[in-house]
């Protein structure tokens, strides 16, 4: 789609996805021990995490009002209503990687009928995170 004002092309990539948390410091902690990322930026609200040309920002909850008033945000175990996927050259191996960082998996290894291959996990905070080949 196109801007006709000013010819931009709309939408670009997603540069940020942020993601409401209840305890930062323990969701922190997993992002940097799972993921194996450093945070690129933090504040008392807040921690970024890199994944190649998309932010994770994980906000405190109490801090996300700001953003979207009047809107709210949802408690933690209101159900999940996205799923974020990585992209892995061995859905099996990551698993067993996964397993010895201390991940769950609530689903997976699956051969999914679409042709993929899939496992998935929630993180601390309630979001659930697919692997896929």
């Amino acid at each position: 789609m196109t801007d006709k004002k000013s010819d931009t092309a709309w939408p670009g990539g997603i540069s940020a996805i942020t993601l409401f948390v209840e305890d930062l410091d323990t969701t922190k902690r997993f992002y940097r021990e799972v993921f194996g990322l450093p945070v690129t930026y933090e504040d008392d609200d807040s921690a970024v995490f890199g994944f190649g040309n998309t932010l994770i920002n994980l906000l405190r909850a109490p801090a996300a009002h700001e953003l979207i008033e009047p809107a709210r945000v949802a408690a933690a175990d209101a159900g999940s209503r996205l799923q974020l996927t990585l992209t892995v050259d061995d859905v099996d191996a990551m698993c067993e990687e996964l397993a010895t960082r201390g991940v769950t998996l609530l689903n997976g290894p699956v051969d999914r009928p679409w042709g993929i291959r899939t496992a998935s996990f929630r993180d601390p905070g309630g979001h659930i995170w697919e692997i896929a080949e």
